[in-house]
């Protein structure tokens, strides 16, 4: 059996501008000093002249974004996620939510996985803050196909997004000829009766996994992949509910204001039916590394499948 394929999505992001970047000349990319670690280096190697070093200085790099935008480029602004939507919330609400401009934010490092650089990098409540800034698009992609997908849909799409990447490689799993992706579209990855399994980014894979322990117990569990936070597949998500006896929503995020909220709001008003949260739950997260990590706060394979058993 051969060996399943592992990539980082921020790896895919880099790559992904630059193939891009190759077709449109109106596409810039800008950084705050960590080209190297967002993987943005791989567009800046082929274009020098249109990327741009912010250095640390995150705030005001939203704000040359948002000025590039309003002279018909497309920027893409790159950084840490606990950065790009933590230190710079004021800047990517009020310079570009507000007056709806054209700019899209490549966070990385986004979640615990990213380990080892501790608690004050683990950024689990960036979904949650670009959530509250109207039209706000908000990607997260599972693997390495859906991460060039988002990225070049992004480009496509006129007006803000925010696109989360990871710095663990992951899985590929998308990896079919039928694979398509659409902003706002969930997509049902494995069929099942019984009970949903609604998963984004990395725990896509995770929450497969999880399906195939539950099935040998006689659980059929339906997994929905939803890549697209906001605005968020409401169809998919209702024909869950009537479908199946109970949810569960798996992020590698807060279970406050993220993904799990984010079905809740959209259940409890037109389908409304049990939910169960898996994520972190009201807690920051340690130094460590990140599978030991995933394991611990219970977001991998085996612990997706405990928290189902334990809360069906």
């Amino acid at each position: 059996m051969s060996e399943i394929k592992k990539i980082a999505t921020r790896e895919s992001y880099g790559n992904a501008l630059l193939e891009i970047g190759r077709e449109h000349a109106d596409l810039v990319v800008l950084d705050a000093d960590l080209a190297a670690a967002t993987k943005t280096g791989i567009f800046k190697k082929e274009f020098p002249e249109r990327h741009i070093d912010c250095g640390i200085a995150e705030c005001n790099m939203m704000g040359i974004a948002a000025g590039l935008s309003l002279t018909g480029k497309v920027p893409f602004a790159s950084s840490f996620a606990m950065f790009a939507a933590g230190r710079a919330f004021e800047q990517v609400r009020n310079t570009i939510g507000y007056p709806k401009l054209n700019v899209k934010i490549g966070a990385t490092h986004a979640g615990i996985s990213v380990g080892e650089d501790g608690a004050t990098h683990q950024c689990n409540e960036d979904i949650a803050l670009m959530r509250t800034i109207p039209h706000m698009v908000i990607i997260n992609p599972s693997d390495d196909v859906e991460a060039k997908a988002a990225v070049k849909a992004a480009y496509e799409y006129t007006g803000p997004v925010y696109l989360r990447f990871g710095r663990l490689a992951v899985p590929v799993i998308n990896d079919k000829p039928d694979y398509r992706f659409e902003i706002g579209k969930g997509v049902t990855v494995r069929e099942g009766k019984d009970i949903t399994i609604v998963a984004t980014g990395l725990e896509v894979s995770f929450a497969l996994e999880a399906a195939c322990k539950l099935e040998k117990d006689g659980i059929d569990a339906r997994v929905i992949n939803m890549h697209t936070i906001k605005p968020i597949d409401q169809d998919i998500l209702m024909k869950a509910a009537k479908e199946t006896k109970k949810i569960f929503t798996v992020e590698e995020h807060s279970i406050i204001g993220g993904l799990g909220s984010a079905v809740c709001d959209v259940l409890c008003e037109h389908a409304p039916i049990s939910v169960y949260k898996i994520g972190m739950r009201d807690q920051f997260g340690e130094s460590g590394p990140a599978v030991e990590l995933l394991q611990k706060y219970q977001l991998d394979a085996d612990g997706i499948y405990k928290q189902v058993k334990e809360n069906l």
